[in-house]
């Protein structure tokens, strides 16, 4: 009998396609797993277990099988969106336990292409922090147990990196995407903004969030992120002379980058050049000011989505962030903070095509109940390991995470890839270039 678990999204459409692949078996096949080890893992705040056994028999009645991109694929929603008939909890106790009444459209599109929703994955509360614990569950990376998945899409980045799901859907506010994306050795996009519909809480953190895929192949980040964006992105065959800019500077001052991220851009940079991209040095004139924007639209979106919940039910960590959001408020609602950042990065976007980072600092914190510490401790642990996402998000320009390379313990590093508005698809064969020149193993070594 064929098994179905740690094969990709896009093959295991193709096989449901051509009727070699039952999709009631497929998911089931993911069920089992799911079940025998998330225990370790914390991916999952709810599984849908029966629900998406008949959502499986649905899609093999479906009279446009043979099209569908994403038939039969068992994939994980990150719980901060709407999936029909599920409570949104989005990591807190003070949000309410009621069922959904639609999907989020970034749902429904994946359901319309064939995807079965097998379950809600944990976050930290309200989406705020780099790392996924709290009273519904703690993520950890399935590479490295006793460190943390990272966040928020945390769940959803240890469900793929375990092999309980091919694909999942999550979504990125201030690196919320890339930074799980990195510790548990995944691919994802973040989209420029506009590209995918985003509709996160209330407001999107001021249009810094994007809903994006998790996959473990650029194949598959690809098939899922054209079934959100509801466009096709094809393969560019040749993927042309690309300027790539290369800094393992930190954005932000006194945060420095440990070796094993430095040497993986250095190694990134050194396949790119040889595949005969033109690959120097440059460091974005980032202002000295960023880390006050960062803090104050990081601070000021959890308060707007902090509004309206019993507070005496919400973390320590998270009151104390709305709170200091609120001073931030007005100035962070006129976007001139955001659209000065931009004029400033422009003019090194019209010299380079595409800039090369680090996608983290160093390795991801251990896994420990940091909804229980408080709010400079976790600040400082976060700002520490990942300074170098949230700019992407203030600016709303493209930005993907990459596999490359391995901390001491075995655990994946990665590189994060920058592009200015509309490069998703210059972004998305350059990491497939990596891929071809250094593959990475697809998920944790868990059997």
């Amino acid at each position: 009998m064929t098994s179905w678990v740690g094969r990709t999204a896009a093959e295991i459409a193709a096989a449901v396609r051509e009727k070699r692949a039952v999709p009631r078996e497929v998911v089931a096949e993911h069920l089992a797993r799911i079940e025998r080890l998330d225990a370790g893992v914390g991916a999952f705040r709810t599984v849908r277990a029966e629900a998406a056994l008949a959502e499986a028999d649905e899609v093999a009645g479906r009279a446009d099988l043979a099209e569908l991109p994403l038939a039969g694929v068992p994939v994980a929603v990150k719980d901060n969106l709407a999936v029909r008939g599920e409570s949104t909890r989005i990591g807190s106790a003070a949000t309410p336990d009621t069922p959904a009444s639609e999907d989020h459209v970034t749902v429904a599109r994946l359901r319309a292409a064939g995807a079965v929703v097998v379950g809600l994955t944990n976050v930290p509360e309200l989406c705020i922090f780099g790392t996924t614990e709290g009273v519904h569950g703690t993520a950890r990376n399935p590479w490295d147990p006793s460190r943390t998945a990272g966040g928020s899409s945390g769940g959803s980045a240890a469900a793929v990196a375990a092999g309980m799901v091919p694909i999942a859907l999550g979504n990125d506010g201030m690196g919320s995407l890339r930074i799980p994306a990195a510790n548990c050795g995944l691919v994802t996009i973040k989209p420029g903004h506009g590209v995918v519909p985003a509709g996160i809480s209330d407001g999107d953190w001021f249009g810094m969030s994007e809903n994006g895929p998790l996959a473990t192949t650029v194949e598959d980040a690809r098939l899922m992120f054209s079934v959100l964006a509801d466009t096709e992105v094809t393969r560019e065959e040749e993927p042309g002379r690309r300027r790539i800019a290369v800094s393992v500077r930190s954005p932000l001052a006194g945060v420095t980058i440990s070796a094993p991220y430095a040497t993986a851009v250095r190694e990134a940079a050194r396949l790119l050049a040889g595949a005969g991209h033109e690959v120097r040095r440059a460091e974005p004139p980032y202002p000295l000011s960023l880390g006050v924007t960062s803090l104050a639209h990081w601070t000021a979106g959890s308060a707007v989505d902090a509004r309206g919940l019993d507070r005496r039910l919400l973390a320590r960590r998270t009151r104390v962030h709305a709170t200091v959001g609120q001073r931030f408020l007005d100035g962070v609602r006129t976007g001139e903070g955001r659209e000065r950042l931009r004029r400033r990065l422009e003019p090194f976007f019209a010299e380079h095509d595409i800039l090369l980072t680090p996608a983290l600092a160093r390795r991801s914190p251990r896994s420990a109940p940091w909804h229980e510490r408080g709010w400079l401790r976790n600040v400082l642990v976060n700002t520490n390991y990942s300074p170098l996402t949230p700019p992407w998000n203030l600016t709303g320009w493209p930005a993907m995470a990459v596999p490359l390379g391995t901390l001491p313990s075995g655990a994946p590093t990665a590189v994060q890839l920058v592009g200015p508005p509309g490069s998703e698809r210059q972004l998305l064969r350059l990491a497939e270039q990596l891929e071809e020149l250094r593959p990475w193993r697809r998920t944790a070594p868990l059997d």
